[in-house]
C-alpha cells in the first residue's frame, strides 16, 4: 500500500505520518487520525447488533460490497490508486477493496471513533480516519475513488456530504453511492437504525448531478426480492404503530438475522448481479449510483 505523500490534514499543527501499519504524530504512535465528533445518527450498538445478527456473511450486504468494488476496480488502470471507504463500519468492504485491487491503497473512515478503532484493529494494513463527512479534513482532488455504503441516510444534510465526496475526488475519480430505496417504505427498522430518509433514484440522481458528478450507471439492489420486502414493510409500519423502541429493535435484530439465514438469497442475488451487467433494475431495496466527477 503505497500512502508516501499522501496529504493526511493535520491535527493541529502537526502532520501525521502513515508507516504502513499505524499512525506517527511526531514521535507519538496512534493507531487511527480523530477529527471532529458531534451528535451521530449511528451507534456502535448499532454495529454491534448488526454483526452478531448478520456478520460478513449476509446475502444483501455481500452483494452491496461487490457492487462496490466492481465500481472502484475502474481506478485500477491508474498509477498508486487511492480509495477511502467512507461509513467503513467495521471495515469489511476496506478488506474486500484490498484483496481485489491489490495496487490500490485502501483507507477506511467513519463517523464513531470507537468503531473506527474496532475497524483499525481488525485491518492492521489499513489506515483508518474518524470525521463527520459534513465537514471532511481531506484536502481537495486527492482520492482516485470513493465508496459510500448506506451512509447519506444517516446525515441530516445529505447534499453537503455528496459536495465533499465529489470536492475530496480527483478530476475524473469515482463514486460508488448506495442507500435505503423507497420513501414509502420506511419503517420501524429505518427508526431503529436512525435513518433520516429513503431514497427514489430519480431524487439522488439529481443531488449527484448538482453536487458535480456524472453518472455512470443507476440502478437497484434487490430487485427480485423487492415484492416480499414491500409486504414485510407494510406489516413493519402497522406493527410499529404499538411498540416501542426495544420492541422494534428486537424486531430488526430477528429480520436481519432471518434473512443472514436464508441460503435461497445468496443465489438470488448472485443472479441478480450477474444480469445488472447488462440492464439497471427499476426497483429494489437499495439504490445505487456509479458517479464520476466531471
Amino acid at each position: 500500500m503505497n500512502l508516501v505523500g499522501f496529504p493526511w490534514p493535520s491535527i493541529g499543527e502537526r502532520v501525521p505520518a502513515w508507516n504502513g501499519s499505524h499512525f506517527l504524530i511526531d514521535s507519538e504512535r496512534c493507531e487511527i487520525l480523530t477529527y471532529s465528533q458531534s451528535e451521530s445518527a449511528w451507534s456502535p450498538e448499532l454495529t454491534a447488533l448488526h454483526e452478531k445478527e448478520a456478520s460478513t456473511s449476509h446475502p444483501i450486504d455481500i452483494a452491496s460490497r461487490r457492487l462496490a468494488t466492481e465500481s472502484m476496480k475502474l481506478v485500477g488502470t491508474r498509477r498508486n490508486p487511492v480509495v477511502l471507504d467512507v461509513g467503513c463500519s467495521s471495515g469489511f468492504l476496506v478488506q474486500d477493496l484490498l484483496r481485489e485491487i491489490p495496487n490500490a491503497a485502501v483507507i477506511g473512515a467513519d463517523y464513531l471513533p470507537d468503531v473506527v478503532l474496532n475497524a483499525a484493529r481488525r485491518v492492521r494494513s489499513a489506515p483508518f480516519l474518524q470525521f463527520d463527512l459534513r465537514s471532511c479534513p481531506l484536502a481537495g482532488d486527492c482520492l482516485d475513488g470513493v465508496t459510500a455504503l448506506n451512509v447519506l441516510e444517516h446525515i441530516d444534510d445529505d447534499f453537503k456530504a455528496l459536495q465533499e465526496i465529489q470536492r475530496i475526488l480527483k478530476p475524473g475519480g469515482f463514486a460508488h453511492i448506495e442507500v435505503p430505496a423507497d420513501p414509502a417504505s420506511f419503517d420501524l427498522y429505518d427508526e431503529v437504525l436512525m435513518h433520516f430518509r429513503r431514497y427514489r433514484l430519480r431524487d439522488l440522481k439529481i443531488k449527484a448531478r448538482e453536487a458535480g458528478f456524472a453518472i455512470l450507471k443507476a440502478t437497484h439492489l434487490g430487485f427480485f426480492v423487492y415484492p416480499l420486502f414491500k409486504l414485510v414493510k407494510r406489516r413493519n409500519q402497522k406493527t410499529g404503530l404499538h411498540l416501542n423502541y426495544h420492541q422494534k429493535k428486537e424486531i430488526v435484530a430477528r429480520q436481519i438475522g432471518t434473512t443472514a439465514r436464508t441460503p435461497i438469497l445468496s443465489g438470488v442475488f448472485e443472479l441478480e448481479r450477474f444480469l445488472g451487467s447488462v440492464f439497471s433494475y427499476s426497483c429494489g431495496i437499495r439504490a445505487v449510483l456509479r458517479l464520476q466527477k466531471t
